[in-house]
């Protein structure tokens, strides 16, 4: 008769559906959330207001990556072209109608201010992605121009802004693709002699800003109250934490303004003041395992569409890491790269849990 077989959904199968997550990607990105916002709480004290925010921007980053996890891989690969064309309209409206803040023109104001630039940090991946799915046949040294041309276009737009950080990450979300989907080492290689052969034939073409921080960069002590003086104050809140740290709420170089942008890119300077080694080792492996995590769901991806741009999310997310550390560590130029669902803000957080969520997608396609 059947009598114990119920037909109806249960309540909690219908809540198990709406929370389609993959929960170990999940669970590092909790974590990573957690600790920035505990070291937001310290680093903000001066601006009343700013961890309420940040509560909100999380909040709206968590609800774009569940309505992301939920939209299929086939449905993303339908909307790569439009997506990538609606980037690139919206960097060429920023020169024509574009706001300028702090001498660049990044913002395009519509009824709020939003930056396109951020749109094809996403839009680039899913484009190329699309390409070389769509385009598996064509011939090899073709379909790699192709894809250099396509990765070209949005980068130019947005170095001409200009904004060289930005620039990067879309440079590198797309070079990710083009690498995944077959690039020889021998180009490679060639590609790197080139880039190396280019540094002294693009000093000129950097503007004051950018020249300024690579000299900085090289001797931050030959300015230490003016262009040096972020780069030496973060280094000196990196190590007086020493190996336990300070203590939460207890760092002095924060808490006394010796470091600007401590709530954003130069948030991991006030973290590491008041936590220490230890602290710092335990927030190293949380991104280790996030993007250990992002690489297992590539690997088990179906699709070359959603290998590739599974690949290209994970590793976007490793070079926010690895770029942000070691410009506040004094390694790289500062060049405005937060660092990844830990520093303040509300693009870039939306942009990281947006790649998130298309990782829980591809997750999920693959079961």
């Amino acid at each position: 008769m059947n009598r114990g077989i119920s037909l109806t959904p249960r309540p909690w199968d219908r809540i198990g559906r709406c929370l389609v997550l993959d929960w170990p990607l999940a669970a590092c990105i909790g974590a990573l959330l957690a600790a920035g916002l505990i070291t937001l709480y310290s680093a903000a004290a001066d601006f009343p207001g700013r961890f309420e925010l940040q509560l909100r921007n999380i909040l709206i980053a968590l609800g774009i990556m569940w309505a992301a996890a939920n939209v299929k891989p086939a449905q993303l690969q339908r909307l790569a072209p439009a997506a990538y064309a609606v980037g690139v309209l919206l960097l060429l409206a920023v020169f024509i109608a574009g706001v300028s803040k702090k001498g660049a023109q990044r913002w395009l104001h519509i009824g709020f201010d939003i930056q396109p630039s951020e749109i094809m940090k996403i839009a680039m991946p899913l484009m190329l992605a699309w390409f070389f799915h769509q385009y598996a046949a064509m011939q090899r040294w073709p379909r790699f121009i192709a894809a250099a041309v396509l990765l070209a276009l949005p980068v130019g737009l947005i170095m001409k802004q200009p904004d060289l950080g930005t620039a990067l990450l879309v440079l590198a979300a797309g070079f990710y693709v083009i690498l995944l989907a077959g690039l020889s080492w021998k180009a490679l290689g060639g590609l790197a002699l080139a880039g190396l052969i280019a540094m002294p034939l693009s000093w000129p073409l950097l503007h004051d800003y950018q020249r300024q921080r690579v000299l900085t960069l090289l001797d931050p002590a030959a300015d230490p109250m003016g262009k040096g003086f972020q780069i030496i104050q973060s280094g000196i809140a990196i190590g007086s934490g020493g190996v336990s740290g300070k203590g939460w709420l207890e760092g002095s170089q924060g808490h006394l303004g010796f470091i600007p942008e401590r709530s954003t890119d130069f948030i991991f300077s006030v973290y590491a003041e008041e936590f220490g080694l230890t602290g710092n080792i335990i927030l190293l492996l949380l991104y280790f395992a996030l993007i250990v995590r992002g690489l297992q769901i590539t690997s088990r991806a179906i699709t070359t569409f959603s290998r590739l741009l599974g690949g290209a999310i994970t590793m976007i997310f490793f070079t926010y890491a690895f770029v942000n550390i070691g410009m506040v560590s004094g390694i790289f130029p500062v060049v405005g790269v937060p660092l990844p669902f830990f520093s303040y803000g509300g693009t870039a957080l939306m942009t990281l849990g947006l790649g998130a969520g298309i990782l829980m997608s591809i997750r999920r396609e693959s079961r």
